[in-house]
């Protein structure tokens, strides 16, 4: 769990058009950027790298298509602790299991949701006896959604 004390980041017009671009494709050289932007290759470098070093920007990756690999089901499992006392040692058996892609510790009916990925129902099955196996875990309860309508980063 990734959390900052430093005071928030001030973006200025150039660092949002370079995560415009850079988000449109992590790819993009440096060369394109600047000739989008109008300044130096060099200027713009240094700036992806104050960024990087902000934490504004994280990590440049591809995403992966998880429906072209097999991976059809997308599900979202509320998980119940036993006791509050539980969640680092269920987050750290839970970041074993690959299918896995985020964990939430959340307010609510929840102390954790998780989003997972599976091949099917009965790969979901499998992955919920895992899951339920949990030290701590109590329950769960789990939505599959049928269809994703958004999926996007935050706009700056």
């Amino acid at each position: 769990m990734k959390t900052s004390s430093s005071p928030d980041y001030q973006l200025d017009a150039i660092d949002r058009q370079i995560i415009h671009l850079l988000m449109d494709n992590a790819k993009t050289s440096l060369a394109h950027i600047s000739k989008q932007i109008g300044i130096s290759t060099t200027a713009v470098h240094q700036r992806i790298k104050k960024l990087e070093q902000a934490d504004v920007i994280e990590n440049s990756i591809s995403f992966l298509n998880p429906r072209r690999i097999g991976y059809k089901v997308v599900s979202y499992i509320g998980v119940y602790l036993e006791k509050p006392s539980h969640y680092q040692e269920a987050v750290k058996s839970l970041n074993e299991i690959n299918e896995v892609v985020e964990a939430h510790y959340t307010t609510g009916n929840y102390t954790i949701f998780l989003k997972v990925l599976c091949r099917d129902n009965d790969h979901l099955m499998e992955i919920l006896g895992k899951i339920q196996k949990l030290v701590g875990v109590t329950r769960t309860e789990t939505f599959i959604s049928l269809e994703q309508s958004i999926n996007r980063q935050l706009k700056v």
